[in-house]
């Protein structure tokens, strides 16, 4: 690293302070509760006093320099200005991009049109809304070849032909190593992008064999999607095999919170039992669920073995820390609403009250906004949470 760019003393004693706990939370004893934020590019391209540039939703998703230019930027003022338990200030190696899509990638796979609103993050418009029979006339979307996914192969092959030549303050512009669609958002989640929410409910009770169809459809491609996406990454040589045989497994799917326990063992249960048993390798399952999922948490960790679970809100931490056990890690705080309108005391009063709760028991929890900070959060707010954190965050 060049002298022009040598990193501040208090970064370094952050970046040793921040590995260590995160070495010590890997053992199994943290001295203290480990804090992180989902602070996306939406907090940038959303907030006029940081989007300097203008840039729009659809000029990120339409022009790949544009989304470089956006994420450096926004890579670069959360090194030097989002205080939390991951490495700050300049990157030893260089700085991360990635192809993003944020969550509007997965429904236009399928053919969804996507809308762009104004002060907003895009979304996707229903094909099965008006013509639910849509669905038995449909082929599963060809892995590599549908038009969104195209996009995104473009996107990553002109990343990766730029990055090589590219500097960024004084430090590297790593190419990306993995394309939207490597995952999913969950397939219930993608049923309410290509259905409709409100008409996906009233199958649920009409017509319970198309919600079947419909979620088979959708679990049957994602399968063949993720397989394709990975087998191009290896062929690529941009990823060892090796990576993706490692056991364990991630996903999301934030409507499943919508039903009961009863409705989710019937209607979705079995399209995650079927995710996880091809992808995770008998490893370690993690889930992520908006909102208060508190009532299916104890299923996926029995049924499909998940021992982290990354909570929405509002959620009672210290009863879900008492009923999933000492050993599930739980990650979740504050609402993002409290973050962004404050005041500081009650931030700091809010964390205070979810550490005193008991979810700290077993010392498996991370603290985080519950979830996804918004656009404007005034910095000062996170700070305050993640000062609190460390002082009453102590084991």
């Amino acid at each position: 690293m060049s002298a022009a760019f040598k990193q501040p003393d208090r970064l370094l004693e952050h970046n040793q302070e921040v590995e260590k706990l995160w070495q010590a939370y890997r053992r199994g004893e943290p001295w203290r509760v480990p804090v992180i934020f989902n602070y996306g590019i939406r907090c940038r391209l959303l907030d006029p006093s940081l989007n300097t540039e203008g840039y729009t939703f659809q000029q990120y998703f339409e022009d790949p320099d544009v989304m470089l230019d956006a994420q450096l930027k926004h890579l670069y003022f959360k090194a030097f200005n989002l205080w939390r338990d991951e490495s700050m200030g300049y990157p030893a190696k260089g700085w991360q991009v990635f192809i993003d899509f944020q969550n509007t990638f997965e429904a236009p796979w399928f053919g969804c049109p996507i809308r762009y609103h104004t002060d907003q993050v895009p979304d996707s418009m229903e094909i099965f809304r008006e013509r639910k029979s849509l669905l038995y006339e449909m082929h599963i979307p060809e892995p590599l070849g549908a038009p969104m996914m195209q996009r995104a192969v473009e996107f990553y092959e002109y990343f990766k032909e730029r990055c090589p030549d590219l500097e960024f303050m004084g430090r590297p512009v790593l190419p990306p190593r993995s394309l939207p669609g490597a995952g999913t958002d969950g397939p219930f989640t993608v049923a309410f992008k290509l259905r409709g929410a409100t008409e996906l409910c009233l199958d649920i009770y009409e017509d319970p064999k198309y919600v079947h169809d419909l979620l088979s459809f959708i679990t049957e491609a994602t399968i063949q999607r993720i397989r394709a996406v990975r087998q191009y990454l290896i062929d690529k040589k941009d990823v060892c095999s090796e990576e993706f045989e490692t056991p364990g497994w991630g996903f999301a799917d934030d409507a499943a919170e919508m039903l009961s326990p009863e409705l989710y063992r019937e209607f979705v249960l079995p399209y995650h039992k079927r995710l996880v048993d091809t992808f995770a390798g008998g490893g370690p399952v993690s889930v992520h669920m908006c909102g208060d999922a508190s009532h299916i948490y104890p299923l996926l960790i029995e049924e499909l073995g998940a021992n982290s679970i990354d909570t929405g809100f509002p959620v009672d931490h210290g009863k879900l820390r008492e009923e999933l056990g000492p050993g599930i890690e739980i990650l979740g705080g504050p609402s993002i609403m409290l973050l962004r309108e404050g005041p500081e005391e009650a931030v700091k009063e809010e964390v205070k009250r979810i550490l005193r709760s008991g979810v700290m028991t077993g010392k498996r929890f991370i603290l985080r906004e519950g979830n996804n900070v918004a656009p404007g959060t005034p910095l000062k707010h996170l700070r305050a949470m993640y000062a609190t954190a460390k002082e009453h965050g102590l084991y």
